[in-house]
């Protein structure tokens, strides 16, 4: 981790300040927002200014460290997780407060608690230890709750039936549709049963957000709109669109709901 500058023009300048603290090392971590009650809230990170906690915020900004990837200019890439707990451990010992490691655990009961406790944390994530390596070959595995729900369909997005998907969305308070996020691409028997049902509004290929179909900056989704009559069932690790109104990571789409219509969906503020 570099030791940035002490300037509250950059984002989130409190916990890079606080960093200044810290020795030379490079970290895999994730800045959370902690509520006043304990629970993580990932949107506030969203609409916070990055200047600092403002006064009468209900939630601290945090960095949560998972583990220790370099120290100084020496690796710890290759060493086993234990290992580089240890260091870590002792990187963060007398560090400051708004850096802190997450807790782990290799006790299943102790696991099992945590699993049913998340509050706000989208899973757990198992690690054997292991060298730090990326993508698939980690052996990592992780852990999340899901939840199923139903959206309408708005329209498809992808160029090949490989990588078609759906822009999902729920009725605002006063009817109108609101998109709450893009879905992961079809399954085949899913697509072939939406094929015949979905039929385009003849407005041509339009843009969502990319805050809509992904994280704040991604580029635009260009997609299809259709007509907002079908219903879908789908798969998500949160309950509903609770981030900005959408969902924070892609749900999967399970099934046609033929038995409900649009107007049967909740309404999403």
């Amino acid at each position: 981790m570099p030791r940035p500058a002490s300037d509250t023009r950059y984002p989130f300048a409190d916990v890079a300040d606080a960093a200044r603290a810290l020795p030379a090392c490079v970290l895999d971590a994730e800045l959370v927002a902690v509520l006043d009650s304990g629970e993580v809230a990932f949107s506030r990170l969203q609409s916070r200014s990055g200047r600092g906690p403002r006064r009468g915020e209900d939630f601290t900004v945090h960095l949560a460290v998972f583990d220790l990837l370099a120290l100084g200019d020496t690796g710890w890439r290759s060493r086993g997780y234990d290992e580089r707990r240890r260091q870590l451990l002792d990187v963060l010992a007398d560090g400051p407060a708004l850096i802190r490691p997450v807790p782990p655990t290799g006790d299943l009961a102790t696991a099992l608690r945590w699993v049913g406790a998340l509050g706000g944390v989208e899973g757990v994530v198992m690690k054997p230890s292991r060298p730090y390596i990326a993508g698939r070959q980690s052996g990592w595995l992780k852990w999340r709750r899901m939840h199923t729900s139903e959206a309408a369909v708005l329209g498809v997005s992808g160029r090949t039936p490989a990588t078609q998907c759906l822009v999902l969305g729920l009725p605002r308070p006063d009817g109108r549709m609101r998109a709450v996020g893009v879905s992961l691409p079809l399954a085949p028997g899913v697509r072939r049963e939406l094929l015949p049902l979905l039929h385009p509004t003849g407005e041509g290929v339009v843009e969502l957000s990319g805050t809509v179909g992904g994280l704040p900056g991604a580029a635009p989704v260009p997609y299809l709109p259709v007509m907002a009559t079908v219903v879908v069932e789908i798969e998500a690790d949160q309950e509903g669109p609770t981030e900005f109104g959408r969902f924070r990571h892609r749900p999967r789409v399970l099934r046609v709901r033929g038995d409900m219509a649009p107007t049967d969906l909740p309404a999403n503020r």
